[in-house]
């Protein structure tokens, strides 16, 4: 057991998928605000649905600014209580967060979720997980309060 540093909940391989993106209808972009007074802009992509027992969709991004790359930040039934009150990310390839997959799949594993790097320190801004992926089930795995 880890005795510093950030804590996690045990890994669980229950909660590794790798998922069919499902294309979109329609274009969709969206500016999403940070912690603080600016605004990241989005290109919807597509989206992945989490089997049970999370059973939810979630909205894949990419991020029209910073470094680029797919994004797809989380808000779960624990936030705020277990885990920072803004959400959680499961993927930023950006950051170099990325699992694999292919121009038709992701893998996606919510062991990985982790605090984005506003919880640390004020000084940096970080956008905030919107509607299309934000859910009510708590997902107790990745990083935690």
């Amino acid at each position: 057991m880890r005795e510093t540093g950030v804590r996690y909940w045990p890994y669980d391989p229950r909660l590794r998928f790798e998922l069919p993106i499902v294309q979109p209808s329609e274009a969709t972009g969206l500016s999403v605000p940070t912690d603080g007074d600016g605004n990241t802009t989005m290109r919807l992509v597509g989206r992945v649905e989490l089997p049970e027992p999370i059973g939810a969709t979630l909205d894949v991004w990419w991020l029209r600014q910073y470094a680029g790359g797919l994004f797809v930040p989380l808000r779960d039934g624990t936030a705020g209580t277990e885990s920072y009150g803004g959400g959680r990310y499961l993927l930023d390839t950006a950051k170099g967060a990325d699992l694999g997959g292919d121009d038709n799949a992701l893998v996606v594993d919510l062991n990985f979720l982790y605090h984005p790097s506003c919880r640390y320190n004020a000084q940096w801004q970080c956008p905030l997980a919107p509607p299309g992926n934000t859910i009510s089930a708590p997902i107790r795995a990745g990083e935690r309060l």
